[in-house]
This record gives structure tokens, C-alpha cells and sequence, in this order.
């Protein structure tokens, strides 16, 4: 189950509303005055520590960095002998600069007070979307790993969502074109969508029918999402219908495969456009395989040096025996490959089905790395024994 991870603080935002560059400035000033007796050439340069104030204070604090501009640039010029007359124009727009100041601190401050409630209003709404993913759904393991971008931007359009219905576990995976609210309000109605049909259907294959219509209805043009969408049927299987999403990875015997649909679907939404419809897989899923759907967020994420990010490898490294603690290393390994900041939101949901072992023991959570570091050579579709087998609608 994904976890927040704490905020740490640093130097700069525990400085935030101490006016140290300020005062700085007003020390700078007065040292230089007293050093050299310049009179009033200095002197107008102390404006500039309330204007710089209103980054960092409020307007209390502004108040007090003018104020003690002004004592000092009074005491100073009368120091050194400053005609009365331009000492108090000199006064007067330090006075005004201060006022001005102040106010913009307060606009400032309104509307970051603003832009924290609409922050967490959107991070409600996100959570309400994307709820919570046990560690165990029905014979699963199960985790899930969601970044946002930036901090600035909670909500996004990747969607998951896993239910347990009488037609086995059911699960979806997917991103919607666009990001910000419209692409909230998409993904709001295909998880709508999804968690209905999931109980209603049988047939995965409705399922996804269930989810274009709807979105045919409400969407653009120009709209459209990417999505696999899997289901547990029966003992040893698993069902997946992919519409235009990135094919997802399975684990079995330490080697990484890519499973790729034997035919391309379009997005959902788009069917309209193309004779395409999509294909059911039937791929065996037997105790100990791993499963892991992702968002186009993870494989596009990209270094200094532009290089995309390899899952495949990456799975291969971080693999354990679980799951949350195998997506955690990968998200710590992908902030790692970015240089600690995405550009675009990421998901990933890793299903296990634990071993005979593994039930026996009681060990499903916290187990310790495989012994034997996993084979990182992504082998694309299936084959032998792990053939999948397709169906269409």
C-alpha cells in the first residue's frame, strides 16, 4: 500500500520569513556610510531591504525592516550633515516603498493561504479517486506507488483502481491525455465506470466495452485513455485487455518479460476511429509469478543526459519477494535516475501470488531479497509455459 513519505524541511524554507538578506543590506549600507562619510550617496539604497522583505515576511516583518531603515538612514544623515530638504525626500520614498511593500506581503501571503486550500482540496479529491490498495486482495500481494510530479501538483490523470468482485479480483491500470482538472474529472468517470461494470460483467471484455461507451459519450474529440485492464478469473490465470497502454512486466522464475498484446487496441475512447477492437490475453499466472503495471510517467522519465529510464532492468535489481518493498526501491531508483524530481506523474501497481511456502510460513510481507539476483534481460511476449493465449471481442 503506497505511504506518504515525510516532508523534510530545508535551510531555505526554514529561513522562509527572516529577513536576513535585508538586514544585510541595511548593515552593508551603514558600514559603508560610516566608513566613508558619503552623506546621501548611500542613503537612497535602503529602499531596497523592504522591497526585498516582501519575498520572505509578512507584513509585519516588512513594517520592520522599513522601520529600522528609516531610524538608521535618519540617524545617518544627520550624522553626516545631509541638507534637510533631501534628506526628507530621501525619507519620504523610504516610507513609501515600506507601505508599498507591506501590502504586496499581505496579497502575497492571501494568496498562498488561497492556493494551500485549493492544494488540498485537489489532494482530497485525489485521494477520494485513487483509494487506498490493501496489501492483500483476495490470493494477492499487492502494492501500489503513486508520485505526483511536483509537489505543487497533487492531482493528476494516472488512474488504478482494484476490486474484488464475484468474478475474481479486478483491476485497472491507466492515464488520461491531458492533466489538471479536466483530466481529473476523466479519470473520475472511468474509475466510476470500472468499479460498476467490474461487479456487473462477467466478461472482462464488457467491462472495457462498459468504459468506452461512457467515455465516448462524455469525452472530446481529442480525448482518449490508456489503460490495461486485468482480471482473475479462476486458479492460475490471469485475463488482461490492453487499449493502447504500456504493456506490462511479468516476473517468473527471476527473468522479466515483457507481455505484449498480440494485437494493438486504440485507447479508450478512440474505437470510433478504427475497426480495432480489443484482444483478451489468458496468461498463466502460478505461485511465486509477479505482475507490475505502470504509467507512461515511469519508462518516460529521463536523466541529464536524456536517457530513459529502464524498468525492465530496474525491476530486475529491486526484486523481492514483496511487492512494497520491491516498488519502493524502484521509486527510489527512478527520483534517483531524475535527479530527485519527475516531470510528469508516475503510477505503479505490482501484484505477487505468494507460494504454497509462502502460506504455509506465513511470510507474505517483509520478506527478505531473493538469494539469487534475478536475470535483468526483459524477454518480449511469452513462450513455453508462459505462452498467452488471446481472444477477441
Amino acid at each position: 500500500m503506497s505511504q506518504a513519505t515525510p516532508r523534510k524541511h530545508t535551510p531555505a524554507q526554514l529561513a522562509a520569513g527572516t529577513p536576513v538578506l535585508p538586514v544585510l543590506i541595511i548593515t552593508a549600507i551603514v558600514v559603508v556610510d560610516l566608513l566613508g562619510g558619503a552623506a546621501m550617496t548611500w542613503l537612497p539604497m535602503l529602499a531596497a531591504a523592504p522591497a526585498l522583505a516582501t519575498t520572505t515576511c509578512g507584513p509585519r516583518g516588512v513594517l520592520c525592516v522599513g522601520l529600522l531603515a528609516t531610524v538608521l538612514g535618519t540617524t545617518l544623515g544627520l550624522r553626516d550633515g545631509a541638507p534637510g530638504h533631501d534628506l526628507a525626500v530621501v525619507l519620504a520614498a523610504l516610507g513609501a516603498v515600506t507601505l508599498a511593500s507591506g501590502l504586496a506581503s499581505a496579497l502575497r501571503g492571501r494568496r498562498e493561504r488561497v492556493l494551500a486550500a485549493v492544494r488540498s482540496v485537489a489532494e482530497a479529491a485525489q485521494h477520494a479517486l485513487l483509494k487506498p490498495v490493501p496489501a492483500r486482495v483476495g490470493p494477492f500481494q499487492v502494492a501500489v506507488r503513486y508520485s505526483a510530479a511536483a509537489a505543487e501538483a497533487r492531482i493528476g490523470g494516472d488512474l488504478y483502481a482494484l476490486v474484488s468482485t464475484p468474478y475474481g479480483v479486478r483491476l485497472i491500470v491507466g492515464d488520461v491525455r491531458g492533466k489538471g482538472l479536466p483530466a481529473v474529472g476523466t479519470a473520475a468517470l472511468v474509475l466510476g465506470v470500472f468499479r460498476e461494470a467490474a461487479y456487473d460483467e462477467p466478461d472482462l471484455l464488457d467491462v472495457v466495452d462498459r468504459i468506452e461507451r461512457s467515455l465516448a459519450r462524455n469525452l472530446g474529440s481529442d480525448d482518449f485513455v490508456t489503460a490495461v485492464v486485468a482480471g482473475h478469473p479462476r486458479p492460475g490465470s490471469l485475463e488482461l485487455v490492453n487499449c493502447g497502454h504500456a504493456p506490462p512486466l511479468l516476473v517468473r522464475d527471476g527473468e522479466v518479460r515483457t507481455v505484449e498484446t498480440p494485437r494493438p487496441a486504440p485507447p479508450l475512447g478512440l474505437r470510433a476511429l478504427t475497426a480495432e477492437t480489443p484482444t483478451l490475453q489468458v496468461l498463466p499466472f502460478v505461485d511465486g509469478d509477479q505482475l507490475l503495471l505502470y504509467t507512461d510517467g515511469v519508462t518516460e522519465a529521463r536523466d541529464h543526459g536524456r536517457a530513459f529510464y529502464s524498468l525492465a532492468d530496474g525491476l530486475a535489481r529491486h526484486l523481492t519477494d514483496d511487492p512494497a518493498r520491491t516498488l519502493g526501491a524502484l521509486h527510489e531508483d527512478l527520483l534517483a535516475h531524475v535527479g530527485g524530481r519527475l516531470h510528469d506523474d508516475a503510477a505503479l501497481l505490482m501484484l505477487r501470488k505468494p507460494t504454497a511456502q509462502d502460506v504455509v510460513t506465513g511470510v507474505v510481507r517483509g520478506s527478505a531479497p531473493r538469494s539469487a539476483r534475478p536475470r535483468s534481460r526483459a524477454v518480449p511476449g511469452l513462450s513455453g509455459d508462459g505462452r498467452a493465449t488471446s481472444r477477441t471481442a
